[in-house]
């Protein structure tokens, strides 16, 4: 295959891959949209939240049907609801926790009040040009906040190799102590050229990743789990996850954000582990360089 070509496939691959980790609101999963809906879904899975294998108040969720796949986390963030409200009701700090993954190579916010918009660039696990990476913008709604509920959304009609319908959005509302319950969840549609992406990735790079989901046992007794493309929306909800819990421990301290984010996916390694420490490291410093610069190379 002429590697023109062959960087071409894998440039797409990288961006649909990117895309399975958009935090949005899943259609099997709607938003509960109330602070009494939200505290009474805590209540529903306080159990899960009290023991799982996260070893943290977190619960997981996905699901695929009819050329849609989507994730859901509800978790406890270790922060007061007013930090986390006057945080993430704030675009410039979504662009922050995009900021964290592996493919996320610029972000900024456009246009005013009212009409504001996203403009990611994504691209492949290491240092790249940003002509060598690729676009999405996301139109951002205008929040709904309360003394006891937050709503943030963002949401993109189309995207490429077939995506479509992308919708970004995140729920919070407060707990005793201190602390804050949220839901983050994801849905959009895919069609036939994103479909074959896949295909190819899990039969290849990705043919040994998993997910979290136990689905059973081996013969030595060691738990299985979810692979496909349940595993890939599952690993990347989690890393979106870890994104907002490390910008939440850190909102002004950027180096110390990036060594928490990735100390934080090492510690689900089997799943979540991409590139070296230093590696990630040297790359975002470069990437968060060129942000603030306003570079463009």
């Amino acid at each position: 295959m002429p590697d023109n070509l062959m960087r071409t496939i894998r440039r797409h691959l990288a961006l649909w891959l990117w895309l399975l980790l958009l935090p949005a609101i899943a259609q099997a999963q709607a938003q509960l949209g109330s602070a009494s809906a939200l505290k009474a879904k805590y209540d529903a899975v306080k159990t899960q939240l009290d023991g799982n294998i996260f070893n943290r108040p977190l619960v997981l969720e996905s699901t695929e049907a009819s050329g849609q796949l989507s994730g859901d986390i509800f978790a406890v963030l270790n922060h007061p609801f007013e930090q986390v409200s006057a945080s993430l009701s704030q675009p410039a700090v979504w662009c922050d926790v995009l900021m964290l993954h592996l493919n996320t190579k610029h972000c900024a916010v456009r246009g005013a009040d009212g009409a504001k918009s996203l403009a990611v660039s994504v691209g492949r696990k290491f240092d790249q040009p940003l002509a060598d990476a690729q676009k999405v913008d996301f139109v951002w709604q205008p929040p709904s906040v309360g003394a006891d509920y937050l709503s943030a959304k963002l949401s993109a009609d189309k995207g490429p190799l077939s995506t479509r319908d992308y919708r970004i959005e995140l729920e919070a509302t407060p707990l005793p102590n201190g602390k804050t319950f949220m839901h983050l969840g994801y849905a959009y549609a895919y069609g036939t050229a994103a479909r074959i992406a896949m295909r190819g990735y899990l039969a290849t790079l990705g043919a040994d990743k998993v997910g979290f989901t136990v689905t059973g046992k081996d013969a030595s007794g060691q738990p299985e789990y979810m692979g496909g493309v349940r595993g890939v929306v599952e690993r990347n909800t989690m890393r979106y996850y870890l994104a907002i819990d490390a910008y939440m421990d850190s909102p002004k301290q950027v180096p110390k954000r990036l060594e928490a984010w990735f100390d934080s996916t090492e510690r689900y390694a089997k799943q979540l582990h991409e590139v070296e420490r230093d590696d990630y490291l040297t790359m975002k410093r470069n990437e968060y360089k060129r942000l603030t610069s306003g570079g463009t190379e």
